[in-house]
């Protein structure tokens, strides 16, 4: 979809309007606040509103990236494939992955107010019974169980009808959604061509793809409606459009300072032990300007930013940042390590159809119209992504061979393997002249391979060292091949013997691949889905590992707190953007309770 880019990119579309929102350091009204939130992103602008609804504090979010005001693509759902490489992301690459031939990998993260969660294709899965479980378990925390996090999950969640208004019975149980959240969560406003076929896959072959009346019971196994954070209006439904909407933004407590980089944090000259300032860049000035917290300094930059920003403090394993040149202040040697991504693979079939997005690719004319109904009335197929509109989540045959004498790799029974996500196109293969496509996208959900983030430099604005390791444990790699296999299963079901002509480009050699040569088309093709958690994990209180407690404390360090994904020990067996929102409701009601 980057073809749609030039023409959208920086179309003006003031669809919200914000008031305590600067882009000048010199605009903000004081130099001290009660709480500094470093990241205006997915998790950042849920601590900051929840914390302005007392009106004795006063917060200040650092926000690296613009405003999301006017960016289009960040509004409309279809557009948002093409946000990754605009000056939206921070265009990360991970260093040469050793198992994918040693490829660099391009490494989206978003560099707007809303982060992530306005650039990313705005799945809204909440994983398992058992992810959640798991971290109780980890952390040796009730609080995190799946019981214990569903008032989270509905503060949260704000349930819309899709903008076409259908009837949606039996796509969802209503008795698991919350109509009085914040985030806008709905079901696919636009039809598509193969969403009867995947709901037909799942009568005829029930036993391994069964169909899932709602993904985000707690037992996601199976194909279902995908349900995604766009709101009931066809509109992308972000941490900044939701959490700083116009009913928020307005606080006067409430101060949202934008293209602001965060170089480190500052000890406290009257008590070491304690960090209480920040110190950032903003504009495109080098002018270092710092702001103090009275509170808490509550780091929500993510799986990246959050480990990056921690290791310029001084924050890190010792030896490291003294090799570096960082002076070390905190010995945590963990800072940074842990990271955990979910890697993709892809297969292509040319269809017996015409009607996939091909069309809209191709044809800048169509696209423009396309966009003018979605402008005019809300409706047509920009309202949704360019996902399709059923969605499977997977476990491996119980008989496999690869699940005999190990440990399983999922966190439980109830988790998912694989996540399937199909595309009524071709994406992201250059689109031939001729032809039209269909491509499944398969994610490893719970990978064992661990990988890190480090400093490239002393030099704070500096890109860290992005080191996902994907596929650095053999195991990942024959889950990957079985992935493969799975795919292949799916289009099996008679359904789809008229519909599939063949298999497109490279995924062509999968026709009759041996196991050797399904792991090398893997190592040659797979890459991200750009899912980071874990580097600054969860451990118990009292742990000598980890970096963060239960309550998301820094390790030795009071009045610091990490909350954003980076937290979570190990991934979440789903798309992990509802996680994240969970973990920022819950650690906004811990910030609160240690301060009233």
């Amino acid at each position: 979809m980057a073809a749609l880019l030039p023409f959208c990119l920086f179309l003006g579309l003031s669809l919200f309007s914000f008031a305590t929102l600067y882009d000048d350091v010199s605009q903000l009204p004081d130099t001290a606040y009660d709480f500094i939130v470093v990241g205006g992103g997915t998790a950042g602008n849920v601590v900051a509103n929840r914390l302005t609804e007392n009106p004795n504090f006063s917060v200040l979010v650092l926000e690296a990236g613009p405003s999301n005001i006017d960016v289009l693509p960040s509004i409309v759902p279809f557009l948002g494939s093409s946000l990754p490489g605009s000056p939206y992301d921070w265009n990360y690459s991970t260093i040469a992955q050793p198992a994918l031939q040693d490829r660099v990998i391009r490494y989206p993260r978003g560099h707007i107010l809303g982060g992530s969660s306005a650039l990313n294709y705005m799945v809204y899965s909440r994983g398992s019974k058992d992810d959640w479980n798991g971290y109780a378990e980890m952390t040796g925390d009730i609080g995190w169980s799946w019981d214990n996090v569903q008032p989270y999950f509905r503060k949260n969640e704000r349930w819309s009808l899709p903008t076409d208004h259908r009837d949606i019975s039996g796509q969802y149980n209503p008795l698991v959604h919350s109509l009085d959240g914040i985030n806008s969560v709905t079901l696919p406003g636009f039809p598509q061509s193969i969403d009867e076929l995947f709901i037909k896959t799942t009568q005829e072959l029930c036993h391994e793809f069964p169909f899932n009346l709602d993904i985000n019971a707690g037992t996601p196994i199976g194909f279902g409606w995908g349900q995604s954070t766009i709101d009931g209006n066809g509109q992308r439904s972000s941490s900044a459009t939701s959490y700083l909407g116009p009913q928020f933004i307005d606080r006067t407590n409430l101060h949202v300072l934008v293209h602001a980089q965060v170089s480190r944090l500052i000890q406290s000259e009257s008590n070491p032990g304690i960090f209480d300032a920040v110190e950032f860049i903003q504009g495109d000035t080098t002018d270092l300007h710092v702001v103090t917290a009275r509170n808490e300094i509550i780091l929500s930059a993510g799986s990246i930013g959050t480990p990056h920003i921690l290791l310029n403090s001084g924050i890190g394993d010792q030896q490291a940042l003294t090799d570096i040149g960082v002076s070390p202040l905190v010995h945590l040697p963990e800072v940074g390590l842990n990271l955990s991504d979910q890697a993709t693979i892809a297969m292509y079939w040319e269809v017996n159809s015409t009607d996939t997005f091909d069309n809209i690719t191709r044809d800048p004319a169509l696209a423009q119209e396309i966009l003018d109904e979605w402008l005019s009335d809300r409706q047509g197929r920009f309202v949704t992504s360019v996902l399709g509109n059923v969605l499977g989540w997977f476990r491996l045959p119980h008989n496999n061979p690869l699940l005999h004498g190990r440990e399983d790799p999922s966190p439980g029974p109830h988790s998912p393997h694989y996540e399937i996500l199909p595309l009524n196109g071709l994406a992201p293969l250059p689109l031939p002249a001729e032809g039209h496509f269909m491509s499944l996208v398969c994610a490893l959900l719970s990978p064992l391979s661990r990988g890190s983030v480090k400093l490239s430099s002393n030099d704070p604005f500096a890109a860290p060292l992005i080191d996902p390791g994907f596929l650095s444990n053999p195991l990942d790699l024959a889950m990957m091949r079985e992935g493969i296999k799975v795919m292949k299963r799916i289009v099996s079901a008679p359904v789809w013997d008229q519909y599939l002509i063949n298999l497109h480009g490279p995924a062509a050699i999968l026709a009759d691949a041996s196991d050797a040569e399904i792991e090398e088309y893997v190592q040659e093709w797979a890459t991200t889905i750009f899912h980071p958690l874990g580097t600054a994990s969860m451990s118990p209180r009292g742990a000598d590992y980890g970096v963060v407690d239960p309550d998301l404390l820094v390790k030795g360090i009071p009045r610091l707190r990490v909350v954003d994904g980076s937290v979570l020990p190990r991934p979440q067996s789903a798309n992990p953007q509802a996680a994240v929102y969970v973990v920022a409701e819950r650690g906004a009601d811990l910030i609160k309770a240690a301060w009233v």
